[in-house]
């Protein structure tokens, strides 16, 4: 990969958390895909499981700001998130992707069927809500199934989030 690719894809990554696209990574933006969650599925923010998906989120944010918040601003800049979180990305995705198990878990929860995993039209309805774009969003949902048996489990989301992080720095970077 060039340099020039390896850019596209961190600022996608980047893009990606930065839900509402000011240009940094923040508490808001990890409580912003909880909330578009939720009303996705019609799930109160007091119930056990809204409880659950906010809880997820700010665990998420604390895991990223640990790794990419140099300054403790309690954000991260796409500068930070390009020195330090691409850096983790990059070493070791699948313990990058473990900061977000419990968001993804407690998102299955709304999305799925009592815990055996959630079906790939639910998956798709969750990745279009945090920003996919629908037209990517099915096709993307529908490869997240990888041992065919019509529903996407935990793992299968872990694995697929720790392939989408893992980015490969060119030699030159």
């Amino acid at each position: 990969m060039d340099s020039a690719e390896y850019e596209r894809k961190i600022a996608a990554r980047f893009a990606a958390f930065d839900q509402d696209g000011n240009g940094y990574i923040d508490r808001e933006d990890f409580s912003a895909a909880a909330r578009a969650v939720l009303a996705e599925f019609g799930t109160t923010a007091r119930s056990d499981r809204g409880q659950a998906v906010f809880a997820g989120a700010e665990a998420f944010w604390q895991g990223m700001a640990g790794i990419a918040d140099v300054d403790g601003d309690q954000r991260v800049t796409r500068e930070e998130f390009v020195t330090g979180a691409a850096k983790r990305l990059r070493d070791n995705p699948h313990r990058f992707a473990e900061i977000a198990r419990p968001f993804l878990h407690a998102v299955l929860a709304v999305a799925g069927a009592d815990g055996a995993g959630t079906t790939p039209e639910a998956a798709a309805r969750v990745l279009r809500v945090l920003g996919t774009p629908a037209e990517l969003a099915g096709a993307v949902a529908a490869g997240l199934d990888t041992d065919g048996d019509g529903l996407i489990a935990e793992d299968e989301v872990l694995a697929a989030f720790a392939a989408y992080c893992g980015v490969e720095a060119p030699d030159a970077l």
